[in-house]
């Protein structure tokens, strides 16, 4: 009992104490980006026409866990892909995305699982941009091209090839003077003078 009081228990104290310590510190963190939100807030919408190309540029190069988490943030997520979030952290920051500064040198201090809340709310900002371009790529998509209700001017052989097709209907259509015809206007003509048979003796 004595060497687990003065060898095992000391260590096991120092490592989770060091832990407790450093979650302590990552609350405080997050307390205090929480009570800077809504200036974040302001200069994101202040910002926000010269951020979009930008902030879409970095989204279209990052990789697909990234895009993912923007879309969707989850802390399992944050916990197992904490080097492209840090790494995407950092990218926000060179372009002075609001708040992605503090938020970086908070997760490159404690990790992005221990402040979850901060970077979801970036990530969360970020997302207003990629879904406004994906809309707009489904709308240019979906919506199909007016349709003209003037025909297409004809090229001078077209329409002649036409009028030659035209021309060739009608004349199929007309009745023909054929001999066909002629025998049908004959035939009443011997109807009406029968030949008279001579009396029988």
């Amino acid at each position: 009992m004595g060497y687990w009081k003065t060898k095992v228990l000391p260590k096991i104290q120092k490592v989770f104490g060091k832990d407790a310590a450093k979650k302590a510190e990552a609350i405080e963190a997050c307390k205090s980006f929480d009570e800077s939100k809504d200036e974040v807030s302001k200069e994101f919408e202040a910002k926000k026409t010269e951020l979009q190309p930008k902030v879409i540029e970095i989204f279209e190069a990052s990789s697909v866990e990234i895009k993912t988490l923007v879309k969707d943030p989850k802390l399992g997520g944050l916990k197992k892909h904490s080097t492209k979030v840090q790494k995407f952290l950092d990218d926000l920051s060179n372009i002075e995305f609001p708040g992605s500064k503090a938020v970086c040198e908070v997760s490159s201090k404690f990790g992005p699982a221990l402040v979850p809340g901060p970077i979801i709310f970036v990530f969360e900002k970020v997302s207003t941009f990629i879904v406004t371009e994906e809309k707009t790529k489904e709308v240019e998509v979906e919506v199909p091209p007016p349709a003209t209700t003037e025909p297409e001017a004809a090229t001078d052989d077209t329409t002649n090839v036409a009028v030659a097709e035209r021309e060739i209907v009608v004349e199929e259509d007309k009745p023909k003077d054929e001999p066909a015809v002629e025998t049908e206007t004959t035939a009443p003509k011997v109807e009406e003078a029968p030949v008279e048979e001579p009396p029988k003796a």
